[in-house]
């Protein structure tokens, strides 16, 4: 019986015999973390200095979001063309209907830069995964997340200490409030290890887990199609087929969702460190 060959070529992201189909005696070649590993495109995987397809991703969509907004703006008109406008209208939304909603305009402004930027960056990071060729969210590596979860968790902490000192960024964290009278030392604990440990895993895995479940569901679909397509197994492969399809629009709506997510909830941090009840 065959067994499902992991590609030594960088590019390939499915990682699945194209010979082999139901009903020729291999069994169906399911998606797993080897659908996630590439081989260096430079570099030495065994000194863990190397460079491999998601790092490429990651710069190339850097590029793009900068080069994209550059465009937009090197030149900008009184009367926008329609690249800017669409830009404008993107920068806008994020502006007005995430930091401003969330932190208030006098407050926020001085953080739309920040918002704006992350919220392009993995929005862009998640639409790998639906680009042909590229066909992979960078996301779906748990690293890209981390970082940028971190990112936000020391701006949030360097702010929180900066607007209220070490004791109120004590009552900060733990959610100190008097009112709450004998449980306070345990509400104290619970918030604390909340704010400083689970908040950033949470943030980060939020982001992470969706987009590898995501781009391992449309790997199922695209390898079941194509294993399928053998015999009686072609009714059921263009069921299969169809569902990819569906899948595809389904995981585009959800790579915007979770872009804007992750801004909003870093905007949900910031007020909080910003606030002035504790």
């Amino acid at each position: 019986m065959k067994e499902p060959a992991v590609s030594a070529d960088p590019t390939q992201v499915l990682a699945f015999e194209t010979d082999c189909h139901i009903f020729d005696g291999c069994g169906f070649p399911a998606p797993g973390l080897h659908s996630f590993l590439f081989e260096p495109l430079w570099g030495d995987a065994d000194s863990n200095l190397y460079f491999n397809k998601p790092m490429l991703l990651a710069l190339l969509g850097s590029l793009v979001v900068v080069g994209v907004f550059w465009a937009a703006f090197r030149k900008p008109k009184v009367v926008p063309g329609k690249l800017q406008m669409v830009v404008e209208a993107g920068y806008d939304f994020i502006r007005r209907g995430v930091v401003y909603e969330t932190i208030g305009k006098k407050e926020g402004e001085k953080y739309v830069p920040l918002i704006v930027s992350l919220f392009f960056f993995v929005w862009m990071m998640n639409l790998w995964s639906v680009i042909p060729v590229a066909q992979f969210p960078v996301t779906s590596i748990i690293a890209y997340p981390a970082v940028l979860a971190l990112i936000v968790y020391v701006l949030w902490v360097s702010l929180t200490f900066k607007r209220h000192g070490f004791v109120g960024f004590f009552k900060n964290v733990t959610g100190y409030d008097k009112s709450l009278g004998a449980v306070l030392p345990l509400a104290m604990v619970i918030e604390f290890f909340s704010n400083l440990l689970v908040r950033p895993f949470t943030h980060a895995v939020r982001l992470f887990a969706n987009m590898f479940a995501g781009h391992t569901l449309l790997l199922l679909f695209t390898i079941a199609s194509w294993y399928l397509l053998n015999g009686i197994g072609i009714a059921y492969a263009g069921v299969s087929f169809v569902m990819t399809i569906v899948m595809t629009a389904f995981e585009l709506f959800i790579q915007a969702l979770q872009a804007y997510v992750f801004v909003l909830l870093t905007c949900t941090y910031i007020q909080g460190a910003l606030a002035e009840n504790h």
